[in-house]
């Protein structure tokens, strides 16, 4: 196998990969073991009519694709590594040549990781942040926690009230014929939460216990089902219970209940601690992020767009992943929002964009200041990410091999920009 480099410009690379006349040969064999028994051929049995007969019978090109692509993955993955290029993309493969007797040559168009010029990144003023935690957000606070701590009681002695907990059955009509998925029994509806359309909950209201009625609401015009969007539609729904919340009385044993502190005044002063600290997090990110858009901003870098569409789609996958623990395919979440994956991806464009030109300027903030990781440091985040998974040090180890262990110095020296560019900063 050999290749040559070929510079296109604007951080974009042709790779020319030719594999010899002899390696296609015996690609050609493996294409043809693998696909003999699919063929047939008069005269002979299933599997066992000679390559030659075959190619004679349907043209020479019957197992070039196969061919093809048992080559082109291991000839491109050790042309990358040899050429010492920082690839950035995948490949954008064309086949060149490909013919009985001859080399096989390919061509693997692919970005290349830019240079970046820093402008200024060191005294960038930013905005200093001001951290306070009122009464109106402390109590907010502690109410959440009330209601978290709330219990529920039946209530049989009136109707509906905005804020109780009903339980209803349900089914809805178009033009009098019941609708796909618009019936449900013994659902728990929170009046006033505004989780079903229009108006159906304001309506429940003065509803009682057994009590079956109509609700009419129009279904919204950007409604994911595009056979409902616009529509009015019609609801018999049946009270069946109604709850509502009670809330623990505001004293030194609800303090008690749900903190380590015996006052409820101990209790109110940590609730504002955690609150100061949360801020002063949020703010700390802020920050990092105002400087970070401050440094692109004077930098000089030429992305190219194949390595925006490769984070766009790495992005895609990492949200998937993040959908998957939650139960749900990313495409039961594309018909929930009523999203192409099309415009699902040109979505993410400006996300992946800065995330790249915010790792690349850091980057070269690491390398103009020679930021270095130690040995120390790596093992340090390998005990973190042990601690993280309850795993054991040498699981982590043995599962992480050299080029993880590699990103994983990288992020750690990319961290250690962020905090250097966030000390010089100047806060005014």
């Amino acid at each position: 196998m050999s290749f040559q480099v070929e510079d296109l410009g604007k951080n974009m690379v042709k790779l020319t990969i030719e594999a010899t006349a002899e390696d296609f040969e015996k690609a050609l064999e493996k294409a043809y073991q693998k696909n003999k028994g699919k063929i047939n051929v008069q005269g002979f049995r299933k599997g066992k009519a000679p390559r030659a007969i075959i190619e004679k019978m349907y043209g020479a090109a019957i197992f070039y694709e196969d061919a093809a692509n048992e080559i082109i993955p291991d000839a491109y993955e050790q042309a990358a590594k040899e050429s010492g290029l920082e690839i950035v993309s995948r490949p954008e493969i064309d086949v060149t040549q490909i013919e009985k007797g001859q080399s096989f040559i390919f061509t693997a168009e692919v970005a290349v990781k830019p240079e970046v010029t820093l402008g200024q990144y060191k005294g960038i003023e930013v905005a200093k942040a001001e951290l306070e935690a009122g009464d109106e957000e402390v109590n907010a606070e502690i109410d959440r926690v009330r209601e978290q701590n709330s219990r529920k009681i039946a209530v049989e002695d009136r109707p509906v009230e905005d804020g109780d907990i009903t339980t209803i059955d349900f089914e809805g009509f178009t033009d009098g014929v019941p609708f796909e998925g618009g019936k449900g029994t013994n659902y728990e509806l929170v009046i006033g939460s505004h989780s079903f359309i229009d108006t159906f909950e304001q309506q429940l209201i003065g509803k009682k216990i057994g009590e079956e009625c109509e609700i009419n609401v129009t279904f919204p015009e950007e409604y994911h089902a595009a056979e409902l969007a616009g529509k009015p539609a019609m609801f018999k729904v049946t009270v069946k219970t109604i709850m509502k919340k009670e809330l623990p009385e505001l004293d030194d044993e609800f303090a008690q209940d749900v903190s380590e502190f015996d006052t409820l005044d101990a209790y109110r002063e940590s609730v504002k601690k955690d609150i100061l600290d949360r801020k002063a997090r949020e703010a700390k990110t802020e920050k990092e992020d105002q400087i970070v858009e401050k440094i692109i901003a004077n930098a000089t870098m030429d992305i190219p767009q194949p390595m925006v569409e490769f984070q766009k789609r790495q992005m895609a996958e990492e949200f998937a992943q993040r959908l998957q623990m939650q139960g749900m395919r990313l495409e039961q979440y594309m018909q929930f929002t009523g999203m192409t994956k099309e415009k699902f991806l040109e979505n993410l464009e400006p996300q992946a964009l800065r995330r790249i030109q915010s790792r690349l300027v850091l980057e070269a903030v690491v390398k103009a200041e020679n930021i270095t990781v130690s040995d120390e440091d790596v093992e340090n985040e390998m005990k973190r990410m042990a601690e993280a998974y309850s795993m054991e040090l040498d699981k982590v180890k043995e599962l992480l091999g050299e080029e993880e262990k590699k990103q994983i110095s990288n992020d750690l020296a990319v961290q250690k920009a962020v905090d250097f560019v966030l000390e010089q900063a100047v806060e005014k």
